[in-house]
């Protein structure tokens, strides 16, 4: 039982060590450029959000604008 036990492990291992050191750093390059797709990702839905607060805000100015000059002629001279 045992003989099997460090057989497995050796043929574990020897695979284990077997993957190339190069394919081990594309792997991390691979993460590495996910998560920067991700940062990117983020920051570009942020300036999308930023932009249409903008535009919602200068809406409602310019509504608000008409709104006043609307009422403007009908009010009374004093």
């Amino acid at each position: 039982m045992k003989r099997i036990a460090v057989f497995l492990l050796l043929v574990a291992l020897g695979v284990a060590c077997s993957i190339p050191a190069n394919a081990q750093r594309e792997n991390a390059r691979s993460r590495e450029s996910d998560r920067q797709a991700r940062k990117a990702a983020k920051q570009n839905q942020k300036a999308i959000k930023k932009i249409a607060r903008q535009q919602r805000k200068a809406i409602k100015k310019y509504q608000k604008e008409q709104r006043k000059a609307a009422k403007t002629p009908y009010r009374r001279a004093k």
